[in-house]
């Protein structure tokens, strides 16, 4: 039914029936928290409304657009959509609260229905003069002044700016902080959310003996310089970006981009500023005299999925390509879903199809040809040799530089003409080592710019209708004013003019990136953003629980430099992040999910830190930084459907296997089980958060991954070495797993499980002889099998616990 329809008798009708309705919702008691437009209403609106009433002009119903003030209170005749201050007279209020199917809105095939607080909130909003507000995200970001703390209680008493925010809301809901968390918990969520690996026994040995207020200030430090650090942040952005070491579709190929991880972990560990950053990925190769590790960057733009196959369709796989760029800059940079607007203008936020192709007209430059091509060693590439060669490299261009120089100065025979130099096979023997070398080195995709190539606007998104408009670069329409970064208006605008647009806070958006990178920063220290919906800032997310707080965060990002490290030092030292996550009663009753954060959040690590977590634990963890992927032991046959060409998984043989999770070898169509089974991203998409799941399948992973039995076998022999007590030895297992010492029942079970594995394996030697020849890692011959094969079942019990790979 159109929306403005005609008023008839139904309309008297449900007058009287809605006037009942709205003098019972009306009626609220004066406590009850006020309205508030952009947390309250306009979710109701974009979820119920915006998909027939909102920004896709091609599926508007009744002309009416209910995204947009003007639309909603503008006079209808003998109504309006909206009277402010008068719900009784609102045609929205009569239309939702409709007995007859025909007029009730939502429509009832829509299976969306008010429930009676969602209208009693609707009711509120217009009752109170329909207070009406921009989306919050494209709202740019100002300062707030910051609260005074709320109370001189030890409960409430905020010292951090930050803290003061989170206390004034807690008031407010008559909460209140949680104490601070024991210093052996600080030290295990700290470096789980630093460095991704659980502390050492030395590093919480040092930190419970240090009783200065410094200390978990200098502990911070001492994460953040590690080499960790960047390793443990390119976990995460290596899901925005989706990076993988296949291409994704049809047979699935390896592909080379391992240097781009290479390059994302140097880029955290050096503290590089998110412009940079992000300038270097999209337009790297666009730079005025771009350096290696820029050109190296710019492999994000071959991050996408691609096809090698013989039979594509050229021009639907471009579509397919540049579809899939849209999505993925947007979702990483902008936190929006422009992707949506392929086929027809944004049913929910003001993105438009032409927005979608103007935007993918940026990337017109790209060699997409190359990915059509059979084989992906078409696209243009890089080597790079690995950092423990390059000083080998120095050294022989030195070495040789020096042996010519020698050479010009050595007589010349009769004859010879003026700058003729004797052969010197020393001289060719440098040359070819550095040959050598640089031929061995790692080859990695990157951006080469050709001649634009032409983009259509494609009516419905169809790659065989050409009858679109000519597009050329250009933001959103709606954001447009803030675009002026070109230094030649009258040059085609460039990859590099969009990648400047996104960080700049003067000329482009740069304040709502900042706003979506901060939130997710402030994700990865407490499990969710103050916004949860982290992947989409639009109208179909979530308003954040502390606005004015997402937005200093992002004005004090931009005044740090955009520097990641400086930030999450600065989260790490607030109180609200210090907190016990211990839940309560109050927390339970009155804020279940924690969106006013007077807890901390428990949360398991992801997939990669549940590998590490149990390898550093054992003391297997090989901490080289960078190279090649790795393959840990996968079980036989997983690949056996993969074809084109058919391939047999071979699991690394050296100490790739014990190498962290981040350099795993990353097969989009076909996971390694273990990440699989911890919830790790196929990374098809832009990946924001992963999801939680607890299923059987992570303790079987846990128990029976050969690289699980390894780690335990290694924790075993570490444990053997220890005194020759069985009370301690357990001890100190369990100690080494979780950072504390067992209590009494769990050392009690401990010694159970021991007894009963010493018993099983001394009946059955064979059995324990088998159970030790799993892996490459081997003990000493100086162990009994059957004692090493007791303890290796106790140790698979610690790394079996969920305390071990739990950040609380």
């Amino acid at each position: 039914m159109s929306f403005c329809r005609t008023v008839t008798f139904w309309y008297l009708v449900n007058v009287a029936l809605s006037l009942v309705l709205i003098g019972s919702v009306s009626g609220q008691e004066s406590g009850q928290t006020k309205i508030d437009f952009a947390r309250d209403v306009r979710p109701l609106l974009s979820d119920r409304c915006f998909a027939c009433h909102g920004p896709d002009a091609e599926n508007r119903q009744a002309e009416l657009r209910v995204d947009q003030w003007d639309s909603l209170v503008e006079s209808r005749g003998e109504y309006q959509v909206v009277q402010p201050g008068e719900s009784s007279h609102s045609e929205l209020i009569r239309r939702i609260i409709s007995h007859d199917p025909d007029e009730r809105m939502p429509p009832t095939e829509t299976g969306k229905p008010l429930s009676e607080d969602q209208i009693q909130t609707l009711v509120t909003w217009i009752d109170s003069g329909a207070d009406w507000q921009q989306h919050w995200a494209y709202e740019t970001p100002h300062a707030t002044p910051i609260p005074a703390s709320p109370s001189t209680s030890q409960e409430l008493r905020a010292d951090h700016w930050i803290d003061r925010f989170i206390a004034q809301r807690l008031a407010t809901a008559g909460g209140s902080f949680s104490p601070v968390a024991d210093r052996i918990t600080l030290a295990r969520r700290l470096s789980f959310d630093l460095t991704g690996l659980p502390p050492t026994s030395e590093q919480v040995a040092s930190l419970l003996s240090d009783s200065s207020e410094m200390a978990i200030d200098q502990y911070v430090e001492r994460l953040m310089a590690s080499p960790a650090f960047g390793e443990r942040m390119a976990i995460y952005w290596l899901d925005l970006v989706r990076f993988a070491d296949t291409v994704g579709y049809h047979g699935d190929q390896d592909h080379n981009i391992s240097l781009y991880r290479d390059y994302v972990i140097n880029a955290f560990n050096d503290a590089l500023g998110f412009q940079q950053f992000t300038l270097d990925q999209i337009a790297g190769d666009l730079l005025l005299n771009p350096s290696d590790e820029q050109i190296i960057a710019s492999g994000y733009n071959r991050l996408l999925q691609t096809s090698h196959e013989g039979g594509v369709q050229a021009k639907e796989y471009l579509t397919i390509y540049a579809a899939d760029r849209i999505r993925n800059l947007s979702a990483v940079w902008m936190g929006a879903t422009v992707g949506c607007a392929q086929c027809h203008d944004h049913k929910f936020d003001p993105y438009t199809a032409r927005d979608f192709y103007a935007l993918s007209a940026f990337f017109a430059d790209i060699d997409e040809e190359q990915h059509l091509k059979r084989g992906s060693d078409s696209i243009p590439t890089q080597r790079a040799p690995e950092k423990s060669f390059l000083d080998r490299i120095q050294r022989l261009q030195l070495a040789n530089t020096q042996q010519q120089l020698a050479q010009q100065q050595l007589a010349r025979p009769a004859g010879a003409e003026e700058g003729d130099s004797l052969p010197s096979t020393e001289i060719a023997r440098l040359q070819q080592e550095i040959r050598h070398i640089e031929e061995a080195a790692r080859k990695t995709m990157i951006s080469v710019s050709i001649e634009p190539r032409e983009i259509r606007l494609l009516p419905r998104g169809n790659w065989l209708d050409d009858s679109g408009d000519l597009v050329s670069p250009s933001v959103p329409g709606f954001l447009r004013s803030t675009f002026d970064v070109q230094s030649d208006p009258g040059e085609r605008p460039t990859r590099l003019d969009l990648a400047r647009w996104l960080i700049d806070e003067q000329q482009g958006i740069g304040l709502l990136t900042a706003r979506v990178q901060v939130n997710r920063l402030w994700m990865l220290m407490f499990g969710h953003g103050l916004s949860r919906s982290v992947d989409d800032f639009g109208g179909q997310g979530e308003s954040p629980s502390h606005p004015e707080l997402l937005d200093q965060l992002a004005l004090e990002f931009v005044r740090s430099g955009w520097d990641v490290k400086q930030f999450l030092r600065m989260i790490a030292t607030t109180r609200t992040y210090q907190q016990s996550s211990l839940e309560t009663a109050w927390h339970r009753s009155h804020d279940p999910l924690n969106r006013w954060l007077a807890r901390q959040n428990r949360f398991r690590v992801s997939a990669e830190m549940v590998r590490d977590t149990a390898l550093a634990s054992s003391g297997l963890l090989v901490t080289q930084l960078g190279g090649a992927s790795v393959k840990p032991y996968q079980p036989e046959g997983y690949y056996r459907h993969l074809n084109f060409p058919t391939r047999t998984y071979e699991p690394s043989a050296d100490h790739g296997q014990w190498r962290r999770g981040v350099y795993m070898h990353w097969q989009r169509q076909f996971l390694h089980p273990m990440l699989l089974a911890f919830d790790a991203s196929r990374r098809e998409e832009c990946t924001a958060q992963r999801p939680q799941s607890n299923t059987p399948l992570a303790a079987l992973v846990w128990l029976n991954d050969p690289s699980f039995i390894e780690a335990a076998r290694s924790l075993a022999v570490g444990t053997l070495r220890q005194p020759d007590n069985d009370q301690a030895r357990a001890a100190w297992m369990f100690q080494t797993a979780t950072s504390r010492a067992p209590d009494m029942r769990e050392q009690q079970l401990l010694q159970q499980l021991l007894t009963t594995a010493r018993a099983d394996f001394a009946s059955h030697p064979a059995r324990a002889q088998e159970f030790l020849r799993v892996g490459l890692f081997h003990a000493e011959s100086i162990y009994a099998p059957e004692e090493l094969a007791a303890w290796t079942s106790v140790a698979r019990a610690a790394l079996n616990l969920n305390e071990t790979y739990t950040r609380n």
